[in-house]
């Protein structure tokens, strides 16, 4: 009939119109004037068209997600939560266990990072050395009818290169926290050993890039923040902060099942292998 074409015209209109507004505007301005508009700001294939322009790929074409609105928020807004990943503000935004700041020092990296753009990166000190972050996700504008309805994946990074000659040992943990900071989820592997304690090198220390990796999926309801803590614990004095490299340390989040496909970055593309290690997984970059 005259009166549907009409109406699917119009609503063509407001999506075209839709998809040069800035994804915000339409949910918390344009859905609100009328039932027309706030059909066609919600519709599936504006969100799919704003995915599509904006090459939010899904990871695995066969499985669309639940709801596209949803996914392109979640692609649009993923991002680093933790702050000063690789010590480019001193220590700023850490909060320091074990001693004082003299125990950690920022230095330029001594061999090239996977990532590019990391140009320093955290070094420890003798004896053991932590550090930590508390991510407050409702300030970081994820809410808690988010969290709740929706569970996004939580992915943690973090990447070290430790020396083989000084017996030290890699440190994480994370924990999903509710309101009165009750622990929900965590992941803490055993420490990581660079290596035996007698192998003692002189002339050359052997270093090597390493990231553990880790998704917090399926955990649900009541998360509001994220505590990150990483060190290490050197066991052989050499020189003051002489222990294990941290850079680019991670936290995102972003849609459940990993539907988004990242192309910025890729393991593979980067030369890495995949080593299995206890209930870490450790990617090893290739000599």
């Amino acid at each position: 009939s005259i009166n549907s074409h009409t109406s699917c015209f119009l609503s063509n209109i407001l999506e075209e119109i839709f998809l040069n507004i800035p994804h915000r505007q339409v949910v918390r301005v344009c859905r609100l004037v009328c039932r027309r508009w706030r059909e066609a700001a919600d519709s599936e294939s504006l969100w799919r068209q704003k995915c599509r322009r904006e090459r939010f790929h899904l990871h695995d074409a066969t499985k669309a997600p639940a709801d596209w609105r949803i996914f392109y928020f979640l692609c649009k807004n993923r991002r680093n939560l933790l702050k000063n990943p690789s010590g480019e503000d001193k220590l700023k935004g850490w909060l320091l266990f074990d001693g004082s700041p003299k125990h950690w020092m920022v230095s330029r990296i001594t061999q090239p990072h996977p990532n590019e753009k990391v140009q320093t990166n955290f070094v420890t000190s003798y004896g053991v050395c932590r550090k930590a972050q508390f991510i407050d996700l409702k300030k970081e504008g994820y809410s808690p009818s988010f969290m709740d309805e929706f569970q996004p994946d939580i992915k943690l990074t973090d990447w070290y290169t430790a020396p083989w000659d000084l017996g030290c040992e890699y440190m994480i943990c994370v924990k999903l926290l509710n309101e009165r900071k009750e622990v929900l989820a965590g992941f803490t592997p055993d420490p990581v050993n660079s290596g035996p304690l007698d192998e003692w090198i002189h002339v050359c220390t052997k270093f090597k890039t390493k990231c553990v990796t880790h998704v917090f999926r399926g955990y649900g309801p009541g998360v509001r923040y994220i505590c990150f803590i990483h060190g290490s614990r050197v066991r052989r004095f050499w020189a003051e902060c002489c222990g294990i490299h941290l850079a680019d340390s991670c936290i995102e989040i972003f849609p459940a099942g990993d539907l988004y496909m990242n192309k910025a970055y890729t393991f593979s593309q980067a030369g890495l292998t995949l080593q299995s290690r206890a209930s870490v997984q450790v990617f090893e970059t290739s000599d």
